[in-house]
């Protein structure tokens, strides 16, 4: 038991830590995504943290089978470094009971995955395209900040306001620049200046901006054909918010839809792939085990590099037969349960191989002593 509590302590403090460095990297590469989509105008600042905890779940999902195989190399790989693995291999622990005792923290982990891959994965991203749709259907008062020149409109519309009320509705120095296209030709370029706007909804919801005191310039840039009016008030027609609750992201249906709705090969695919992570965490712990082996001589990081190339195979592959799933290149019975097999083979024989060699060269060896 004081082993038992002493590995499967080691495994999930390491777990810990590296499941952790793996989310800071993670997420610090999507927030920085999604900080280039506000400061462009296309998202809103004061919804990003809500987002990043939208995507949370299903960024653990991933990151826990990673970090159980990587704190398992870690943990086992210092104890074989230190010699503590020899002295408990004299005392009788074989690999496979080494195995056992694993398979305890790895039960806790992909307990969790379930609940994170069936449950909080789904609703985080189901939150996370609602809040994406509200995103989109937003008018540029609801993103535009003073003091910045921001893009909106796929790069086609430059807005700037130099001042804005706390109610986003009165605007103080404004400049929109609109390039107007078609597929046939250029329309060239309309400026509008105004020296203060202001935004109006009527009762059905239509939205103008009405702008005051300025002027309108219309030509192509490097030509002298352009037009300039002066105005003393100037409206235009902002597009209406069209708010969708319609859920098209497959990682957005829930695990209850998939069992009982449309018997569709998408639907087919996302819940093998959601069965599919927790037996993941068991079977990346059967091959962590023995790649875990090292001679104190050669190091600790020596099986790191090949380890993880295999884990990354392993989840490649998975991801590349879901694609393969859904389009009906594999037959729905074969379904994913081939790739857990194949590398179900590849843990068993990593964990047989070295007693079996170490049998043989102990069979090899008393033959020759016999001869001698």
């Amino acid at each position: 038991m004081i082993v038992f509590r002493y590995l499967s302590r080691e495994v999930l403090v390491t777990l810990s830590a590296v499941s952790a460095v793996l989310l800071v990297i993670i997420m610090s590469g999507r927030f920085i995504k999604y900080l280039a989509q506000a400061a462009s105008g296309a998202l809103d600042p004061g919804v990003l943290f809500l987002i990043m905890g939208f995507r949370l779940p299903g960024f653990l999902q991933l990151i826990l089978p990673l970090g159980l195989f990587l704190g398992i190399l870690l943990a086992y790989g210092r104890l074989y470094l230190e010699s503590e693995m020899t002295v408990l291999a004299a005392t009788g622990m074989s690999q496979q009971r080494l195995l056992l005792i694993t398979l305890a923290p790895a039960a806790l982990v992909s307990l969790l995955v379930a609940w994170l891959s069936f449950s909080l994965a789904p609703q985080g991203a189901t939150q996370f395209q609602l809040l994406i749709n509200k995103q989109d259907a937003m008018t540029e008062f609801d993103t535009l900040v003073p003091g910045r020149f921001q893009l909106l409109r796929d790069g086609s519309r430059v807005t700037y306001t130099e001042t804005m009320s706390d109610d986003r509705i009165n605007l103080g120095g404004v400049f929109i620049s609109e390039k107007k296209l078609d597929e046939k030709k250029d329309h060239g370029i309309t400026v509008l200046v105004a020296e203060k706007g202001r935004q109006e909804i009527k009762p059905d919801g239509t939205r103008y901006l009405i702008l005051d005191n300025g002027y309108r310039y219309d030509g192509n840039p490097g030509q002298a054909d352009y037009r300039a009016i002066k105005y003393d008030t100037y409206g235009a027609l902002l597009p209406k918010p069209d708010i969708s609750d319609e859920i098209t992201d497959r990682d957005a249906i829930s695990t209850s839809e998939l069992l009982t709705g449309e018997d569709s090969l998408r639907n087919r695919a996302e819940l093998q792939w959601r069965v599919s992570l927790p037996i993941l965490v068991f079977i990346v712990t059967l091959m962590a085990v023995p790649l875990a082996r090292v001679n104190p001589r050669q190091g600790r990081f020596l099986k790191l590099l090949p380890a993880i190339l295999l884990y990354m195979a392993y989840l490649t592959i998975l991801i590349a037969a879901r694609g393969a799933l859904e389009k009906g290149k594999i037959p729905m019975g074969l379904g994913l349960w081939w790739v857990h097999a194949l590398f179900l083979s590849i843990g068993l024989a990593l964990l047989y191989w070295e007693p079996l060699r170490l049998k043989l060269a102990s069979r090899r060896s008393a033959s020759g002593v016999a001869h001698g």
